[in-house]
């Protein structure tokens, strides 16, 4: 499973997990607090913002390039550029600068941190058992929008075990609607990467329409019919992209609309040994 739903909300795994990470430390820090009654909610909660900031920070800055055409786009978290190293290091700048102001707080949050700290590194362990649970290519049958079957692994097989990006998406859904000239772009500068746009339980003339209405000019668009493909990959909610190596392993997935920065980075997963 790679999202879920939460009443009207698609939320990712790793995103929760996050959280609850979060969460943890709160707790723990609170706790902590209570004890020596020091009051520590505010830098809790202060703590959390440097590191979010922080992350977001070094992200746009690694990514500064991609960014450069569309400058508001810095402001739109929703594509989820968050460099971890980044805000782990934000955060242990804020946690020092608080010790040293105030001592009094320095047991507090190192408890926090800890209990974060353990936290994260145990959902960590979860996610990767998850994302090896998800790891190999759905076997859902596909459809050409002119009826031929085929499925991930044909394609995958027929571009030569290129890596490849599959795009989980729909006509009605505002986001896929957004992030289809980034992929586009993608797929036009980058021959070394297979792109292929699943379409979700959409007819044929519905998506051709679409495509002829926007003008895109994308390759390896397919049907869906039964959204098989998502239900097998673990997704929830729409866009969702999935990320497999030439093996047809899964090593990355991205909730949600992509931006130039964002798919970017995740196409960097393709680069690393």
């Amino acid at each position: 499973m790679l999202s879920f739903n939460l009443g009207p909300l698609a939320i990712s795994v790793a995103h929760a997990l996050m959280l609850f990470a979060l969460a943890t430390a709160l707790v723990a820090g609170k706790i902590a607090a209570r004890r020596r009654d020091v009051p520590i909610t505010d830098t809790l909660f202060n703590l959390a913002l440097a590191g979010a900031v922080a992350a977001r920070l070094v992200f746009v800055i690694r990514y500064f390039g991609e960014y450069r055409p569309v400058p508001l786009g810095i402001l739109d978290i929703r594509d989820g550029g968050f460099d971890a190293i980044g805000g782990l290091l934000g955060m242990a700048a804020y946690a020092s600068f608080v010790v040293w102001r105030r001592p009094a707080l320095r047991a507090p949050l190192a408890a926090a941190l800890i209990a974060g700290g353990l936290a994260w590194g145990l959902t960590g362990g979860a996610l990767t058992l998850i994302e090896q649970q998800a790891a190999s290519l759905p076997e859902a049958q596909l459809q050409t929008l002119d009826g031929r079957a085929t499925d991930l692994a044909t394609l995958q097989a027929e571009a030569e075990g290129r890596p490849m990006v599959v795009n989980l998406w729909a006509t009605w859904c505002p986001p896929c609607r957004a992030e289809m000239p980034v992929l586009e772009a993608a797929q036009n500068e980058r021959d070394d990467v297979l792109f292929v746009f699943a379409n979700q339980a959409e007819a044929a003339p519905t998506i051709q329409r679409f495509l002829d209405s926007q003008d895109l000019h994308i390759d390896h668009v397919l049907r869906d019919a039964g959204g098989r493909l998502a239900k097998q990959a673990g997704s929830a909610a729409l866009p969702t992209t999935l990320f497999y190596d030439g093996d047809g392993r899964l090593v990355d997935s991205h909730l949600g609309q992509l931006s130039r920065a964002s798919l970017a980075a995740a196409l960097e997963r393709f680069e690393r040994p």
